[in-house]
C-alpha cells in the first residue's frame, strides 16, 4: 500500500517536471526577469547622462547657481532617478511570480508605518539629510568639520553623508548624527600667526621687518588676499614676547597660508639679526654657586 502510493507520487512529480509547458514557463518567466533588470540598467544609465547634459546646459543660462551646489543636486537626483527605476523593476519582477501587487503595497503601508515607530533614527536621517540640502548647509566638494570628521564631501544622500579625510579614510555619517558643522568652504579664511620673538629685540623694528615681509607675500601666493596686519603684542611669555599677525586667504587656505607667513617672517627674522627664542641651560661651577649665595646675603644685610 504505502509502496504504490510513494510510486503514484514520483509518477506525478516526474509528470510535473517533464511537461514541456512547465520548462516553457521557467524560461519564459527567466527571460522577462533578465529583460527587465537590464532594461532598468540602462534606464538608469541614460536618465544620469541626460541629467549631466541638462546641468551643463544650465551653466550656459540666465539662471547660475555654484558649482559645489550644482554637484551635490546633480548627486542627489542621480540616487532619486535610480531609486524609483529599480523599486519599478522590483515591482514588475514580482508580477512575473504571478504576485498581487496591490494587496503586497497596502500591506507594505501598513507594515511601513508599524516599522517607522521603530525606525525614528531612519526617519531623522532623512530629514536632516532633506534641510542639510534644501538649507545648503554645504555641498558636494566642501571642506567641513561634522560629527568630529574633518574632511572633503564626496556625497550627501537623504540618509548619509560621505566625508573623505585628508589622509585618505572615508567616513560615512548618518545625517543624523550630524547637529554642527563647520564649513570652511563657504567663506574665506584667516590665517593667525604667533610670532614669539626674545625680550632683546626691539618691539618697533619687529614690526617693522613683519611690515616689508607682509607687503611681498599677496604676490608669491595667490591665496592670500591683501597685506597681512599686525595685530600687535599678544603675549608677554617668560623667556619672549608675542607678536599676533593676521591675513584673509581664500577658502581653505588658512592653513597654508599660517605656514607660508611664519616660513616667510622667521627667515628675514633670523636674516636681520633677530634672535627666536629657544631654550636656554645656564650651568654654574661651585664656586660661581658661592659667591652669588655670599653676594645674595650681602645684599639683604
Amino acid at each position: 500500500m504505502k509502496l504504490s502510493f510513494i510510486g503514484n507520487q514520483i509518477d506525478r512529480l516526474w509528470s510535473y517536471i517533464s511537461n514541456p509547458e512547465l520548462w516553457l514557463t521557467i524560461l519564459g518567466g527567466a527571460v522577462r526577469i533578465i529583460l527587465i533588470a537590464l532594461i532598468a540598467w540602462i534606464v538608469v544609465r541614460i536618465a544620469r547622462k541626460i541629467i549631466d547634459r541638462l546641468f551643463v546646459q544650465r551653466q550656459n543660462g540666465p539662471i547660475q547657481i555654484p558649482k559645489r551646489r550644482e554637484d551635490t543636486l546633480k548627486q542627489l537626483v542621480k540616487s532619486v532617478v535610480g531609486y524609483v527605476v529599480y523599486f519599478m523593476a522590483i515591482v514588475m519582477i514580482l508580477e512575473v511570480f504571478n504576485f498581487e501587487i496591490g494587496p503586497l503595497l497596502a500591506g507594505a503601508g501598513v507594515a511601513g508605518l508599524a516599522i517607522g515607530f521603530g525606525a525614528q533614527n531612519l526617519v531623522r536621517d532623512i530629514l536632516t539629510g532633506f534641510f542639510i540640502i534644501f538649507e545648503d548647509q554645504f555641498s558636494v566638494g566642501d571642506y567641513v568639520s561634522a560629527s568630529g570628521i574633518e574632511g572633503t564631501v564626496e556625497e550627501i544622500g537623504l540618509r548619509t553623508s560621505k566625508i573623505l579625510s585628508w589622509t585618505g579614510e572615508l567616513n560615512i555619517i548618518p545625517n543624523g548624527n550630524i547637529d554642527q558643522v563647520i564649513n570652511y568652504s563657504s567663506r574665506n579664511g584667516l590665517s593667525v600667526v604667533d610670532v614669539n620673538v626674545a625680550y632683546e629685540s626691539d618691539v618697533a623694528e619687529v614690526e617693522k621687518i613683519i611690515n616689508e615681509v607682509g607687503e611681498t607675500l599677496p604676490d608669491k601666493y595667490e591665496f592670500i588676499i591683501g597685506v597681512p596686519e599686525i595685530i600687535g603684542v599678544q603675549n608677554l611669555d617668560v623667556s619672549n614676547f608675542v607678536v599676533r599677525v593676521i591675513a584673509e586667504t581664500k577658502p581653505e587656505f588658512q592653513w597654508a597660508g599660517e605656514r607660508n607667513i611664519r616660513k616667510e617672517i622667521q627667515d628675514r627674522l633670523y636674516k636681520s639679526g633677530i634672535q627666536i627664542p629657544s631654550p636656554r641651560i645656564v650651568t654654574y661651577t661651585e664656586d660661581q654657586v658661592e659667591k652669588l649665595t655670599e653676594e645674595r646675603q650681602r645684599n639683604r644685610g
